[in-house]
């Protein structure tokens, strides 16, 4: 298949004026074609407007039909082969398996949502029949669906070149909600995006929609992000990627005459607790895993462990020769991106500068540009509890170990943390009680707290939660990943006494779209 890099505005591929935007290949330092010129203010325009004029149309495309689009959006990135992944690798560097999975990923969350589409459930329809009848005053007919927001701007994420982009999560819950969505495409991975636009295109073709259900721009700088954020016709934003960005866009969207959401998932730690029998009994195999799971995909997760807490103990001493020799021994992987691989190399250099912290290992240099030494480094908990700076993500394969003198220490650690994507407590029997102590404080904490697992890896099914108080995320009470996700850009509408030829057909008696409903406070059958 071959790449125009044109923007894909409704049906039509258009060749922008801006700057060249030109991936590069990191593990290499090559620079790829095509080049794809940047959007400006001409293509956010003309997006907004098509999906503006989709939207009352698209909203309310019966729920078999919606499902069967998000299938075939499915299908049609299935198709693109091989073509894709040898795009994804030479645009990011991560293994071709990796690629392979996230492709899995994004096609299953796609089917995920078709499903949650088809039951029904997230219109969440509430019936109150009027009751003429009732003393002292009558009751009028009330009945309550959800609808779309509006049209939505994603933007593509670096770190997930397929699952957090075009046709990613946020750009699947959209749709699924009803609302046509203008991606913006990360630079770093242009040629990816261009394949996915073009198969999520011939979807809306094949589906007979309006043109205007999807768009993917691409703009270098600030002027296409805050130009779709700040349009009147986008009503959300889904937004994965650093904390000045995310927040950059939190405050144009509040600047706005209308102010919209924004659901930006930004920048978390994902603080492990290791307590003190599970340290006791298995302190060698927790050091190996834990680099395990550090070093995953250059540590280039949103979900990477930058932070363990543990009492002083032989145990912890056990767990930090077994951590730093596994560092010692961890392969550097080629990071994403050059800038990734800076600002990981100015956060690692910051440790290293602090009085506050020491270096247990690094791991070896790589061969290539771009690469991920892992490092391992250790701070007393009374230093890192007055010193902001060792709270700082650190993008990649680094982790920071906090020794506490007991577990009040332990707590007081868990407290002054700030809002994570997900906490971990590796416990065993005997430390029951004290992750009980912990668990109230890290449900404040997190939107994920685990036991016994690492946190690297996110299951897409109905029950995950990929959020959590800021800065992990702009909103504590929505996740990004999981079915709920959807509920992000649905609000309620309330319909009083209408006409059964006014009303959606998932509010009329007789129930004709087969929903689940409660109907005077009871669920009907």
């Amino acid at each position: 298949m071959t790449l125009e890099g044109t923007q894909l505005i409704g049906q039509r591929a258009v060749t922008a004026n801006g700057a060249a935007i030109n991936a590069i290949n990191p593990a290499t330092g090559e620079t790829l074609s095509p080049a794809y010129a940047a959007g400006g203010k001409a293509e956010v325009d003309k997006a907004c407007e098509l999906a503006w004029a989709a939207f009352g149309t698209y909203r309310e495309t019966g729920l078999e039909a919606r499902a069967r689009f998000l299938e075939t959006i499915a299908d049609e990135i299935e198709a693109i082969g091989d073509a894709l992944i040898e795009r994804g690798v030479a645009e990011s560097g991560l293994p071709q398996a990796r690629l392979q999975g996230e492709r899995g990923r994004t096609c299953g969350q796609l089917r995920l949502f078709a499903s949650v589409v088809r039951a029904g459930e997230w219109l969440d329809v509430r019936i109150d029949p009027a009751l003429p009848e009732r003393e002292p005053m009558p009751r009028v007919d009330l009945r309550q669906r959800h609808i779309g927001l509006g049209p939505v701007a994603v933007f593509g994420a670096s770190n997930f070149p397929l699952a957090f982009s075009v046709a990613g999560g946020d750009t699947a819950s959209a749709l699924a909600a009803g609302c046509p969505v203008v991606v913006k495409a990360h630079s770093a991975h242009p040629g990816t995006s261009e394949l996915v636009g073009r198969a999520v295109q011939r979807a809306v073709a094949k589906c007979n929609l309006p043109e205007g259900v999807f768009s993917l721009v691409y703009g270098s700088g600030r002027e296409v992000g805050q130009g779709l954020v700040r349009d009147a016709r986008i009503k959300a934003v889904g937004f994965t990627g650093s904390r000045s960005g995310g927040t950059a866009l939190m405050q144009a969207a509040q600047e706005r005459p209308e102010p919209i959401p924004v659901y930006a998932e930004m920048s978390s730690i994902n603080p492990v607790f290791l307590l003190p029998e599970a340290l006791k009994s298995r302190a060698k195999e927790l050091g190996e895993a834990f680099v395990g799971s550090l070093n995953m995909g250059a540590g280039q997760f949103c979900t990477n462990p930058g932070l363990v807490i543990a009492q002083q103990s032989d145990g912890l001493e056990a767990f930090l020769n077994a951590a730093g020799e596994a560092v010692k021994g961890a392969a550097a992987h080629t990071m994403l991106t050059p800038g990734i691989h800076d600002a990981y190399t100015q956060g690692v250099e910051g440790l290293t500068q602090s009085s506050h912290a020491r270096e247990v290992a690094r791991g070896p240099v790589g061969d290539g540009p771009n690469t991920c030494q892992v490092g391992l480094f250790v701070a007393k908990a009374a230093d890192f509890l007055k010193d902001e700076a060792l709270q700082a993500e650190v993008f990649g394969a680094t982790s920071l170990v906090i020794e506490c003198a007991d577990q009040a220490e332990v707590e007081r650690v868990a407290e002054h943390l700030e809002g994570q994507l997900t906490a971990t407590l590796q416990m065993d029997d005997g430390d029951l009680d004290a992750a009980r102590g912990l668990l109230p404080i890290l449900e404040r904490r997190a939107g994920r707290v685990m036991a016994n697992g690492w946190p690297t890896g996110v299951e897409v099914c109905h029950a995950m939660v990929h959020g959590g108080p800021y800065p992990a995320t702009s909103d504590s009470r929505t996740t990004s990943v999981g079915s709920a996700a959807i509920h992000r850009f649905l609000r309620p509408v309330c319909y009083q006494n209408l006409p059964q030829g006014l009303l959606p057909e998932a509010l009329r008696d007789g129930n004709p779209e087969g929903v689940s409903r409660l109907v005077d406070g009871k669920r009907e059958a």
